[in-house]
């Protein structure tokens, strides 16, 4: 093979490698994993409010909105789930320090153990998976999975943009 045949088998494969990799993101695979070794009456959706809380939390006070804006679902559907958990005891929700006419959506230790667990659970897998591979090939593709994926979120962001009238 010549070089460029290289290059465009390489992108092949990754394009192929993308596709097997959508499936099991779609499936969520380790989310429903997680489930199943941390918390069986959970549901996805479960677990993705606590992931929004998680890493919204840093950003200021949690509302029901912002969990909808990083699910990107309906605020509705959102504070459903959200009824849900603040029942089940791993969110609770409280008055805006802020301002106390906002509710805002606080992790409990029993949602931020949860979290804890359903990481170590989707560590261990990838702990599994990376096993046998030298730990150059673990740092190499640590830096080259985060660029991919950084790309990908700049071609989301930009079309994002585009869609809502911004260049």
């Amino acid at each position: 093979m010549t070089g460029g045949e290289d290059a465009e088998a390489h992108r092949a494969l990754i394009g192929r490698s993308m596709g097997r990799w959508r499936l099991l993101v779609g499936r969520r695979v380790l989310a429903r994993l997680a489930i199943d070794n941390v918390a069986p009456g959970l549901e996805i959706s479960h677990l993705d409010v606590l992931d929004a809380v998680r890493r919204a939390e840093p950003e200021g006070e949690v509302t029901v909105g912002t969990i909808a804006d990083f699910m990107r679902i309906d605020p509705s559907r959102a504070s459903r789930i959200v009824s849900d958990m603040v029942a089940r005891g791993a969110l609770r929700r409280e008055a805006s320090q802020a301002d106390a006419r906002r509710i805002i959506v606080v992790m409990t230790d029993l949602g931020k153990k949860l979290m804890r667990e359903v990481q170590a659970v989707k560590r261990g897998v990838i702990e599994t998976i990376l096993a046998d591979w030298p730990e150059d090939d673990v740092a190499a593709f640590a830096v080259l999975f985060d660029k991919f994926v950084a790309g990908m979120e700049r071609i989301h962001q930009n079309r994002e943009n585009a869609g809502n009238g911004e260049r």
